[in-house]
């Protein structure tokens, strides 16, 4: 289970090697997604609170990289935290989201990439509930269901 100082660590020395790495240029990335998910993912821009049915869903299945199709969260580590976007407990594996100390906005947060592709995913933060008090807070239009658990 990740913990906070596990992901502080990640964040300051570096995340663990992904199993593939996607790597496309801008105008690749363009052709691919539409304009609200390119500016998310490979602009690391933040979408609406509540712009998504996503954040009320709670089916069994794995959400996936909407980019790449990396799959990033199982259904049973969501949680409605009451803040308008998606939120999970754990990611599926370790070395699926890569963690980046982020300076904007005059605070320091913790940005959530997938580690294979780069995607910008959303921000991790420790106020999660127990067993491992994270709150992973991801953009909806980062993630796509893919399968049921």
């Amino acid at each position: 289970m990740v913990k906070w100082k596990d992901i502080l660590q990640l964040a300051q020395q570096g995340s663990p090697a992904p199993e593939r790495k996607v790597v496309k240029s801008e105008a690749q990335w363009r052709a691919q997604l539409d304009p609200e998910t390119f500016q998310v993912t490979r602009k690391a821009g933040t979408e609406r609170p509540f712009s998504s049915e996503m954040c009320g869903l709670f089916a069994p299945g794995i959400y996936a990289c909407v980019c790449c199709g990396t799959r990033l969260f199982d259904a049973s580590q969501k949680f409605d935290s009451g803040t308008g976007w998606p939120s999970f407990t754990q990611p599926i594996a370790a070395d699926v989201v890569a963690y980046h100390a982020d300076h904007s906005h005059g605070m320091t947060r913790i940005e959530a990439v997938c580690n294979t592709c780069d995607a910008h995913l959303g921000h991790v933060f420790p106020d999660g509930p127990p067993p491992s008090g994270l709150r992973y807070c991801m953009n909806a239009v980062s993630l796509t269901k893919v399968a049921a658990a």
